[in-house]
């Protein structure tokens, strides 16, 4: 059975927000350890507890390393969650510069607990000993390899001179490693993922003081749909982008869904006035509305046009691709009488109907939407009357007839044959119909 997981990301995206929000939606801790304890990586530990943001309850993952000097005496911060620090639940302290992420990996970030700065090849070997699927290990490694090359990018060298600071950490190795193991314990076969809230402010790094997003979290998200409620604070992070975008199938509002399971993931900082969470929805895909599709609706109003000429535009918008070319009398500035233009069709031939509607008329501007659609199944079928054969469309909804209508040509060939009204064979043909589908 297919299964569908959506990330609500308002309130941004991190590492152990999303291993929090699996936590939080059922995935089982011990599996968890189980995966990253084949790291092999020494001296670190991983635990999970209840907290609450804004007065919402969800899961906050940590990355206990041993020997680390206590947080309160040094400073300490994670490098891809902190999301703004000292929330009142996880006893943290704001860095003396005031910003909402400082980088324990980079020297100067505030602490003298260094990591080592691990380089590509020494993350693939720690990934090939972990507990995953081939496809695992394979997406893991991918996932890094977009890491090197984003910071390659962004600081003019080669991808194998790159050593991975900060995204090579032991807690962002932890993140990116747990995220993909956790993924794969529920077996989602499609993943849509919200607009993210970036938030706002100043990110410090070893680099320097850069404007939220920063620079690495900016690439990674590449064209990922973003905005800003205008928090200040670094909402999205690198890894949290990098999974993200490395995940989305798609980007957009929550799809039609069956819910059946629901995590919340907390961030570092507790927000007064909105949970710092990110909420993770699994279920099954919900049935498509039958024959649905998305339209582009083009619009002008012209009043200064020989009318003449709209009878040639509405025969070329429909070579152009055109379902419906439609005109409708409106009233315009200067209370002068106009005509309304709207064409109805396929998105990819916006272009075209653009083209043609500033080539063949006067208007000097155009609108266009893209909305969506739902239309009967039809069918034509010929049924025989005592006048002759009249073809008659069957529309139907859900495989229930909700409309029959006899073709007017065929209609008015009769009519004129045997000089009826219009009307009356139109009925004739009607009852020929219900007729043969009660038989």
């Amino acid at each position: 059975m297919s299964r569908l997981l959506y990330l609500d990301c308002f309130s941004g995206i991190s590492g152990d927000m999303l291993l929090g929000a699996l936590l939080d939606a059922g995935l089982p801790l011990e599996e968890l350890r189980r995966a990253l304890g084949s790291l092999t990586i020494d001296g670190f530990s991983v635990d999970a507890r209840k907290v609450l943001r804004a007065h919402v309850s969800a899961t906050k993952f940590e990355v206990h390393e041993q020997g680390a000097p206590p947080a309160a005496e040094h400073g300490h911060h994670r490098h891809d969650h902190d999301q703004g620090h000292d929330d009142g639940h996880d006893h943290g302290h704001h860095h003396p510069s005031g910003h909402d992420h400082a980088h324990p990996h980079e020297p100067g970030a505030g602490h003298t607990h260094e990591h080592p700065h691990r380089s590509l090849p020494e993350i693939f070997a720690l990934v090939d000993r972990a507990a995953l699927s081939p496809a695992g290990r394979t997406r893991v490694r991918d996932l890094f390899q977009r890491l090197a090359e984003a910071e390659a990018a962004i600081h003019q060298m080669p991808v194998e001179q790159v050593h991975l600071h900060e995204v090579g950490a032991l807690d962002s190795i932890v993140d990116i490693v747990g995220a993909v193991a956790g993924l794969e314990w529920f077996g989602v076969d499609r993943v849509v993922v919200s607009p993210l809230n970036v938030g706002g402010g100043m990110v410090r790094s070893a680099h320097g003081v850069f404007p939220v997003p920063a620079p690495a979290t900016l690439r990674l998200l590449g064209d990922a749909p973003v905005y800003s409620s205008g928090r200040q604070a670094e909402l999205v992070t690198p890894t949290g982008a990098l999974l993200a975008t490395g995940y989305a199938d798609a980007f957009g509002p929550i799809p039609a869904m069956h819910i059946e399971r629901i995590g919340y993931g907390a961030g570092t900082r507790d927000f007064a006035d909105s949970p710092n969470v990110l909420r993770l929805l699994v279920g099954r895909p919900a049935a498509a509305r039958p024959a649905g599709e998305r339209v582009v609706v083009v619009e002008c109003e012209i009043d200064d046009m020989n009318p003449q000429i709209f009878g040639l535009v509405m025969d070329r918008l429909y070579e152009a691709g055109a379902w419906e070319v439609f005109y409708t009398p409106v009233q315009m500035k200067k209370n002068r009488p106009g005509t309304l233009v709207t064409v109805v069709g396929p998105p990819d031939r916006r272009e075209a109907f653009s083209d043609l509607l500033f080539r063949e008329t006067t208007t000097i501007g155009l609108r266009y939407s893209e909305v969506d659609r739902e239309c009967l199944s039809r069918e034509l079928v010929s049924v025989e009357t005592a006048l002759g054969p009249v073809r008659i469309k069957i529309a139907r909804r859900q495989g229930v007839v909700v409309n029959a209508a006899p073709e007017f040509e065929d209609c008015a060939g009769l009519a004129r044959q045997h000089g009826l009204p219009l009307k009356q064979v139109q009925a004739i043909a009607l009852a020929a119909w219900r007729e043969r589908s009660e038989t």
